[in-house]
């Protein structure tokens, strides 16, 4: 009996989860493929560092009502969803063994699945437990993540008409490690993200919930749970500051995965093949050639889009989380 309510628990996990993902990445996907296009570009990504003496040759992309027209008159509208399917098929199962790991890590910290004895852990288990769920996540999906990336960044003409033909290439010049290209700067990057999202996302939830309590202290506990607007909101401030702390990671990790891409000449220079020696010397030669602003490209859009991700995310996952508890148990 209690197997069975185990393995009911991490299918509800799994499944509200994976749903919350794949919400989230559609939203967002405008934001997301503006931001790769700014992270992958060598050149300045605003007008006004086009003025610095030293920068030679013209930016595709100089701002983001700029990016947004281009991108919708050379592309369309399906231009914002390129690379959506293999984003939808890294992002759920990713959320989908985040949320897994996430709960189960909990459960056998606090000794019990009740969501009430998990908030009642200490705040730095939700921090560790995050970036543990993160880097298994990241394991377990990281193939579409590179895909997608090499999809939303080529623009037009394609190099890459469908997944399988990215995949087929990549297999083929890079072999089976190709796959995995960027990987080190991903987990670097996901264990200060993951646990800052998780770790900020429950600190945002206490403090609501302690918020709630004061100013209505007639209300019992069991009636101070939070509203979906209150979810957004804790969310939505989670996943700004876990953006904007590891940014420059990002940015490396996207020059990684599209290292020796083919694009036409119009989008600018390229990445070479073997252009960084290690994730370290990545940021070297990104602040020699592009100076602190190159490790914040796609800044603006990235954290557009990072806050209302976090926010969809944590909104759909408990909702379905606790819909899927009513029903199933």
């Amino acid at each position: 009996m209690q197997e069975q309510n185990r393995l009911k628990q991490a299918l509800i996990e799994a499944t509200a989860g994976a749903t919350a993902g794949g919400v989230s990445r559609t939203v967002t996907s405008p934001l997301d493929v503006i931001k790769i296009r700014f992270q992958v570009q060598l050149e300045p990504t605003s007008s006004w560092a086009l003025l610095h003496k030293n920068v030679h040759g013209p930016s595709k992309y100089t701002g983001m009502l700029q990016a947004t027209k281009d991108i919708f008159r050379e592309e369309g509208l399906p231009g914002f969803w390129r690379g959506n399917v293999p984003a939808l098929l890294m992002v759920m199962p990713y959320t989908s063994i985040q949320f897994v790991v996430l709960q189960k890590l909990k459960t056998f910290l606090a000794g019990s699945s009740k969501k009430e004895d998990h908030e009642k852990l200490s705040r730095y288990v939700s921090y560790v437990s995050g970036s543990l769920a993160g880097c298994m996540a990241t394991l377990g999906s990281y193939p579409f993540d590179l895909v997608r990336t090499i999809l939303a960044s080529q623009g037009e003409p394609k190099v890459y008409p469908t997944m399988r033909s990215a995949f087929a290439d990549i297999i083929g010049t890079r072999g089976i490690r190709g796959l995995y290209s960027g990987l080190s700067p991903t987990l670097v990057e996901i264990v200060p993200y993951a646990g800052l999202q998780f770790g900020t996302y429950d600190m945002f939830k206490r403090w609501t919930t302690g918020w709630n309590r004061y100013i209505s202290p007639e209300v019992s506990s069991a009636d101070t749970e939070l509203s979906s607007f209150e979810y957004f909101v804790c969310g939505f401030a989670a996943g700004t500051c876990a953006k904007l702390v590891c940014h420059p990671l990002d940015v490396v990790k996207k020059r990684f995965q599209i290292e020796g891409l083919h694009r036409h000449p119009k989008y600018g220079a390229r990445v070479e093949n073997h252009a960084y020696k290690s994730m370290f010397d990545a940021f070297v030669r990104i602040l020699e050639a592009e100076g602190c602003a190159g490790l914040y490209k796609g800044i603006l859009p990235s954290t557009l889009k990072a806050a209302p991700a976090g926010a969809v995310t944590f909104v759909v996952y408990e909702a379905l989380h606790d819909l899927l508890d009513a029903t199933l148990t």
